[in-house]
């Protein structure tokens, strides 16, 4: 499996909104190869350090070819939504939910990534799109992007290969995961299943490992 880098974004932190809320979702096309950190790439901000960033989502990817969905939903935004606009660090072509899958390593310029898990679409995403409901779209159609850790720091730019390494859970792509764990009462069984992955973000395991829990005192 191999898949050009479009862009690569980084941004800094704004407003956004008049309400005085700020956000890294603000994102620039980077003019040529940029360092891959453990924590992210070099020069990209995050506004909430307790909900995005960190080692589990130190890089976002985000598909393009989504924001066609996002356009003719809401047609007013038509014409600025596209790569970027929701705050991903990498767009591509052809890759999405359903060709990838938790835990999977892949190679970037001289970097090595793992897909650790889905991004979780919250308000900001409303704000952005200027759209009340927009973010509960995104993550009913389940156009979520995925987060990447990473395993080996390096420089990446726009034009470098996507390539998979390793496929530790070929059962599990991101897409079954999120149909999974997004379920009104899913599955105890594959809630552990889930659980165990390796490289699954360990607070997503932890807490599908407690639903999975509570679901079956639920039963009893």
């Amino acid at each position: 499996m191999r898949y050009t880098v479009d862009e690569v974004f980084i941004g800094t932190v704004r407003l956004l909104s008049a309400d005085g809320e700020r956000s890294g979702i603000f994102k620039a096309p980077v003019d040529g190869p940029v360092m891959l950190t453990p924590t992210g790439l070099a020069g990209d901000e995050q506004a909430d350090l307790r909900h995005h960033g960190g080692p589990d989502k130190a890089l976002h990817h985000f598909p393009v070819e989504h924001y066609a969905l996002l356009a003719a939903e809401w047609p007013h935004c038509a014409d600025s939504v596209g790569a970027g606009f929701l705050g991903e660090n990498l767009s591509t072509h052809g890759l999405t939910e359903h060709e990838l899958c938790i835990g999977d390593v892949l190679s970037i310029g001289a970097a090595r990534v793992q897909v650790s898990q889905t991004r979780s679409p919250c308000w900001k995403i409303d704000l952005r799109v200027k759209a009340e409901g927009a973010s509960r779209f995104v993550e009913a159609a389940g156009i979520t992007g995925w987060y990447y850790r990473v395993l080996q720091p390096g420089l990446i730019g726009a034009g470098d290969v996507l390539e998979l390494i390793e496929r530790p859970n070929p059962w599990l792509t991101l897409a079954h995961y999120w149909e999974s764990v997004t379920a009104h009462r899913p599955e105890p069984g594959m809630l552990r299943r889930i659980a165990m992955a390796p490289g699954l973000a360990a607070d997503k395991a932890k807490r599908w490992a407690e639903r999975a829990d509570w679901l079956e005192s639920a039963s009893l």
